[in-house]
């Protein structure tokens, strides 16, 4: 279960693992619908938009069945371990983040010289 802040969802992306969304503030909604309605690595806990209810032990249960014992989240936990080797491989030598990465790094030297 996460906030879903930017950090965490980061973490959870690289290492594979699926996100029960629960945002609370700041770009932590936002960060909500990329994992959960682009990227379809998650679920909402709660909505945004019902942010002012209480959340029930109930709520928390069946959002957690959902993602662990579902079908859906099946697919959703499948998502995020293709997610996760992606982004390792972006990241290796020759990965496009690496390349990137690199680029960035030549090209600030150069400007420091």
């Amino acid at each position: 279960m996460s906030h879903c802040g930017w950090n965490s969802c980061m973490e959870s992306m690289s290492m594979g693992v699926p996100i029960a969304a629960w945002p609370m503030h700041s770009d932590q909604p936002r960060n909500t619908m990329l994992v959960t309605k682009v990227l379809r690595t998650g679920i909402a806990v709660k909505e945004w938009a019902d942010r002012d209810e209480l959340v029930t032990s109930s709520t928390i249960n069946t959002a957690v069945r959902r993602l662990m014992a579902s079908k859906e989240g099946d697919a959703m936990r499948e998502r995020a371990v293709e997610l996760g080797g992606a982004i390792s491989k972006s990241v290796e030598e020759g990965g496009v983040t690496r390349m990137e990465f690199d680029s960035f790094i030549a090209h600030i030297t150069r400007q420091v010289q």
